[in-house]
């Protein structure tokens, strides 16, 4: 194989090429694309065609542009992949499992090939082939990678799955000839991924390492110049401000790997991370950014030329018949989810005056959009639902910050876009159980050891404050609960073990799940037992999901999003007849979890 060799130009040493005698290799990337089709934000703004007039970023039509001009301008040199997690953040997600629209849409912009992310698995393996099959139907298709997947031959659950790898439409690896050069490209979904891929089993993933081992090995009997690694595990930095995590540990410890391209973190690199020797690129999140790679073969190696992160931006030719078919799609969306809500995509909601925001890998604690939609689930329930007296959000399921101008449906549901209920409409269902006082405390302290190592786990309260010392012993740091009642009165929460009080907890269904787990994942140390209204112990979790019509048949669900939407549309205009907006006291509100050192 031949060997890369890094050539950054604003090192002083200057490793020269014959470039008369090299082969150019152009690979174009993205990662956590998330069905950001569409450009934002606010969307509304979102003028792909016209070039120099609004300030959105991404869009697929626009990615299109940019990987139509490489290939013209490298013709048959060409490679356009994407590291995961193509789907799952807006709503164009939510009709892929019976139109697999997507996926072909993204080969008709110009991807050869696709790697699986956790949140491709979202729907379930079953539901994901169905979206590969629908997408198949509508014409060609990327190659799709999944280099350590394991199925479960006795589990009838992932059956649609594995006859998906039998038939090769999902590969372990592809080798592509271009421009003279023999490409290896193989897949890879980290651990850290894995435990954010609830929806994924019978399907599992064999640990990274090893199974890269193992692919490297097998693209060398396949004869290939070059190997590149989709690797949907992600890098980090720890406390000393170096950069770590899965891809680090991958670069270091797999030989015959010459190029990372990193997903599942969304870390923006404007340059290559080099790790032994092995370049890691990867452009962020939501098709912000197009990376461009430029290789050269010759004298028995491989260079790395150039590397950019191009901005997808106004500044961008987008294609025509890539915006036409997500504009079709948008009618759908509109004619079979939004309109029986009395919604469009395009309606108005509210006015940001300011940017609500957060950042799931930096500081969630000073995070104003985690405090905003704590308290639009907290409305909701008690507004159009059977109450609740707690709501409870995870910084992980902050999707996309709210940025300054006219929010229309579509931005608000990319705030909260994850998961699915049991009904047409997306997201995940909310879900209410009750417990003590006690178990309040014990869930306060399980979120606050979690969240201490992944911040995806810090908490947003509503109508709860906890008093909390860092420097505490593990699970001994909650100092004091304080609960609001709804005529606002304030009182400290009994927290112990004697004290049969019950309060109702109102989250979404995949983190009520988790905390009726507390125990399990503990192992016993920490425990938690979600109960009913009248404190019997309830096991099956669909039990805990909210009916918000119970006069209708069947459980009638209600929406994070839906939350965060109908709490925008009952704040005050600006002025008579205008859009709601959202008021100053969110610019900078005060914390539900708040730090003390206690005096030793």
């Amino acid at each position: 194989m031949k060997k890369i060799i890094i050539v950054l130009f604003f090192l002083t040493a200057v490793i020269v090429l014959n470039a008369q005698e090299g082969k150019k290799l152009t690979i174009l990337h993205t990662n956590d694309f998330h069905s950001h089709l569409q450009g934002f934000a606010p969307e509304s703004a979102y003028t792909p065609l016209v070039t120099d007039n609004d300030p959105t970023i991404g869009g697929l039509a626009r990615i299109a542009g940019i990987i139509a001009d490489v290939r013209k301008e490298n013709p048959g040199s060409t490679l356009v992949v994407d590291a995961g997690d193509c789907l799952m953040g807006t709503l164009f997600q939510a009709l892929e499992p019976e139109t697999g629209f997507q996926h072909s849409l993204m080969k008709k912009a110009g991807y050869d090939v696709v790697a699986l992310g956790n949140h491709d698995f979202d729907f379930g393996p079953k539901a994901f082939s169905e979206i590969v099959r629908n997408a198949r139907q509508r014409g060609d298709i990327p190659v799709f990678l999944l280099g350590n997947g394991v199925t479960d031959t006795d589990d009838p659950a992932d059956d649609n799955f594995e006859a998906l790898m039998k038939e090769a439409l999902i590969k372990p690896y592809t080798v592509r000839e271009i421009n003279g050069i023999r490409v290896g490209i193989f897949s890879l979904i980290g651990k850290d991924a894995d435990e954010s891929a609830p929806y994924a089993p019978p399907v599992t993933f064999g640990k990274i390492i090893p199974a890269a081992k193992k692919l490297v090995k097998e693209l060398n009997k396949e004869g290939c110049d070059i190997i590149i690694c989709l690797s949907h595990s992600g890098i980090t930095k720890n406390k000393k401000g170096e950069w770590a995590g899965e891809d680090v540990k991958l670069a270091r410890k797999v030989k015959g790997i010459d190029l990372i391209i990193t997903g599942h973190t969304h870390i923006l690199l404007k340059e290559p991370l080099i790790v032994n020797g092995v370049p890691i690129v990867g452009v962020g999140d939501n098709g912000r950014y197009v990376g461009r790679v430029d290789l050269l073969a010759g004298n028995g190696s491989m260079i790395l030329e150039k590397y950019e992160a191009i901005p997808v931006n106004d500044k961008t030719d987008a294609v025509n018949e890539i915006q036409s078919e997500i504009v079709l799609q948008e009618e759908k969306i509109n004619e079979e989810i939004l309109n029986p809500l009395g919604m469009t995509y395009t309606m108005p909601v509210a006015i940001a005056p300011y940017t609500v925001s957060y950042d799931e890998y930096g500081r969630a604690a000073d995070s104003n959009l985690g405090v905003l939609v704590a308290d639009a689930i907290y409305n909701y329930v008690n507004s159009e639902g059977p109450g609740a007296d707690i709501a409870i959000v995870a910084a992980g399921v902050l999707r996309d910050p709210i940025q300054p101008g006219v929010q229309s449906v579509a931005d608000i549901f990319r705030v909260m876009s994850l998961g699915s209920g049991k009904d047409k409409v997306p997201g995940y269902a909310l879900s209410k159980m009750w417990v003590t006082g006690k178990e309040l405390k014990n869930i306060a302290e399980i979120l606050l050891f979690t969240s201490a190592t992944a911040s995806s786990n810090y908490p947003y309260y509503s109508h709860l404050r906890i008093v909390y010392d860092p420097e505490g012993r593990i699970f001994n740091k909650v100092r004091k609960i304080e609960f609001t009642d709804n005529q606002g009165n304030v009182s400290e929460v009994n927290t112990s073990k004697d004290d049969p009080k019950l309060y109702s907890i109102v989250a979404n269904s995949y983190m009520a799940d988790n905390l009726g787990l507390v125990k399990k994942k503990t192992l016993g140390l920490i425990k938690v037992e979600p109960k009913d209204s009248t404190g019997n112990p309830v096991t099956e979790m669909d039990d805990f999901v909210m009916d918000f019509n119970k006069a209708k048949a069947g459980v009638q669900e209600g929406k994070e999003w839906l939350a965060l939407l109908k709490y925008l549309q009952h704040f005050s205009p600006a002025e008579e007849g205008g859009l709601p907006v959202i008021p100053d006291s969110y610019r900078n509100p005060p914390r539900s979890l708040v730090p003390v050192i206690s005096s030793k």
